[in-house]
């Protein structure tokens, strides 16, 4: 992932809800450049949202509250208790990171955009997370071709509040880390997009989310049990392919959630290039 131009040379993609809209993208760009001037470890700038933007974050977290609780994990529905986020204004950058470093530690850095992934997931290994602070276009609200404030704060930000997430957020960062390669860090990449982003697992018999891809997105979850569900398999989610633009047709099922975090935190604890040698080599066979 890389950003796309610079805070005041902001380009969208032709298939974005607002690229044919030039207030938003005055204001997406007058937003990145407060993520542009933070500094590690300096104070977080507050954005002044509008009442616009305060409605479509009004809209989506109290719709996705109520996915939440059909479709949730208890872990992170524990954590979700913990947090506390607002659900009447989008939330500053600045409370989320006081909350969070207060109950697990994790803090949150403002970024402009999109960050290159080796930045981004080396972050995780100091307990930081790299978040946006804009929000999708409003003619859309339950869609966004992007990362944004609702998939960064209500997605991952929730799972940062709990214990067992939080390691395994800074598990994932010190692995990727350790993978020195292009080729290991994408098997690394794509065991966390499977996982974190797009976990799915089973839970009193029923089929829960815990990958923020999934508990952010109001038509994702909806749509996550009819995919094809493959078997709990590390090795074949590092070598599995995916699109991005489009909900996820297959998943990778955990059987049970403290036999997923046993597991990929062992995976991440010992991963290396040696490992995904290893692994690819086992794939093979």
């Amino acid at each position: 992932m890389a950003l796309v131009g610079t805070p005041r040379q902001l380009e969208l993609p032709a298939d974005h809800p607002g690229v044919s809209d030039p207030a938003y993208r005055a204001r997406r760009a007058a937003i990145a450049e407060a993520g542009h001037a933070y500094r590690p470890g300096g104070p977080i700038a507050d954005v002044q949202y509008s009442p616009e933007e305060d409605e479509v974050w009004q809209v989506v977290s109290r719709q996705l509250a109520v996915k939440h609780r059909r479709y949730g994990c208890r872990a992170y529905l524990d954590a979700c208790e913990r947090l506390v986020l607002p659900s009447d204004r989008v939330p500053q950058l600045s409370e989320v990171d006081e909350r969070l470093r207060d109950l697990t530690g994790f803090g949150i850095a403002p970024v402009p955009g999109l960050v290159p992934t080796r930045q981004f997931y080396g972050s995780l290994a100091e307990r930081i997370f790299c978040s946006t602070q804009y929000i999708r276009h409003h003619s859309v609200p339950f869609y966004t071709p992007e990362p944004d404030i609702v998939h960064e704060i209500i997605g991952h930000a929730n799972m940062l509040a709990g214990d067992q997430f939080a390691s395994l957020y800074q598990a994932a960062g010190h692995a990727s880390l350790r993978a020195e390669t292009d080729e290991a860090h994408e098997f690394f990449s794509r065991v966390f997009w499977f996982t974190l982003e797009f976990g799915v697992v089973r839970e009193d018999g029923e089929l829960k989310a815990y990958g923020a891809g999934l508990l952010s997105s109001y038509g994702e979850i909806d749509a996550f049990w009819r995919a094809r569900l493959l078997p709990w398999s590390l090795a074949d989610m590092g070598t599995f392919d995916y699109d991005i633009t489009h909900y996820q047709p297959v998943l990778f099922e955990a059987p049970a959630v403290d036999q997923m975090v046993d597991e990929l935190t062992g995976f991440f604890d010992g991963y290396d290039d040696d490992a995904y040698g290893r692994l690819v080599a086992g794939c093979a066979r």
